[in-house]
């Protein structure tokens, strides 16, 4: 008795109607990594704003730029990463309208974490992203509450410029936020990191 033998074109497996990357021409490899960080910046400039279920944390929302900073830094070079937040800080300044510029603060972000990473103190995986971004929190809120208090001038008790208001508000928020950001750093870091060193082995191709 013979087994019916099933054709081997029936059981094949169907090819993705997109080719991987490594059959694409080099020439789309910048513009697919552009893409990329287009996407990632305007979705975290999304999210900013937004408060999810487990983004907030005592009234305060995950600073998801500087996670991005943070992100792109680490693995540049200081002006790379200087550059990169004070563009996210400018972009903040128009989403937010604050009194004080993100520019000094993410600029820092940036130039300290490519610093770090150059003079390899801290290895590079999801626990030591989630530090540097614990850090930079407390740091880039601290930056930002001394430049509230150097403005000055004339207001009432209420005025969200008096000194002892700003550094209370700073208290509160700052470890708030620096745990929350830290807990969502690696949502950004791991598809971003993987998409980096893919195209950068492709490059190198």
């Amino acid at each position: 008795m013979k087994i019916p033998r099933f054709s081997q074109n029936k059981y094949q497996k169907t090819r993705s109607l997109i080719p991987p990357l490594a059959s694409w021409h080099p020439g789309w490899y910048p513009i697919l990594d552009g893409l990329v960080i287009f996407a990632s910046v305007l979705l975290c400039l999304l999210l900013l704003p937004t408060r999810f279920p487990g983004m907030e944390l005592l009234g305060i929302g995950t600073n998801w730029l500087l996670i991005w900073v943070v992100c792109w830094s680490v693995n540049r070079s200081v002006l790379s990463g200087i550059f990169a937040g004070i563009i996210l800080g400018l972009l903040q300044d128009t989403l937010t309208g604050a009194d004080t510029s993100h520019t000094l603060s993410l600029g820092i972000v940036g130039m300290l974490t490519a610093l770090i990473q150059k003079r390899r103190f801290i290895q590079e995986d999801f626990i030591s992203i989630a530090l540097i971004v614990f850090v930079m929190v407390i740091l880039a809120n601290t930056i930002f509450a001394v430049q509230l208090s150097s403005m000055g001038g004339v207001c009432g008790t209420n005025c969200h410029r008096d000194v002892s208001n700003i550094w209370l508000y700073y208290q509160r928020g700052a470890l708030a936020s620096a745990i929350l950001t830290s807990l969502w750093a690696p949502v950004v870091y791991y598809p971003l990191n993987r998409w980096w060193k893919t195209i950068k082995i492709l490059k190198g191709n």
